[in-house]
């Protein structure tokens, strides 16, 4: 991934999303230009998903969907992003944090 970053001169983050029906994806998020590989739940992602969904079929809001990332980097995350008519995305969910000494999933 980072040798066709480099060759596009993409930079930051590769998102990944395959529809696992109407309403629920699984998501990767490819870094391979920071210190990790791979995002486990990438909420700005999420946001710009919802965004992208609502301009495609605007009459097909307001809507909710679920992404599943994470799960091939062994820390799986849930994000529900809200779309609604018009005005801003919301992405809530849960994610296990990447520091060491908690291992509780944060919402």
């Amino acid at each position: 991934m980072r040798t066709l970053m480099d060759a596009q001169g993409w930079a930051g983050t590769v998102t990944i999303l395959h529809p696992l029906d109407d309403s629920t994806f699984e998501a990767r998020n490819l870094f391979p230009v920071g210190n990790i590989v791979e995002d486990p739940a990438t909420g700005s992602a999420a946001a710009s998903t919802g965004g992208y969904l609502r301009e495609l079929d605007p009459a097909a809001t307001p809507r909710r969907i679920t992404i599943h990332q994470g799960r091939h980097v062994g820390r799986p995350s849930i994000l529900e992003v809200g779309i609604p008519i018009d005005g801003g995305i919301s992405v809530t969910g849960t994610a296990v944090p990447v520091a060491s000494g908690s291992s509780q999933p944060r919402r």
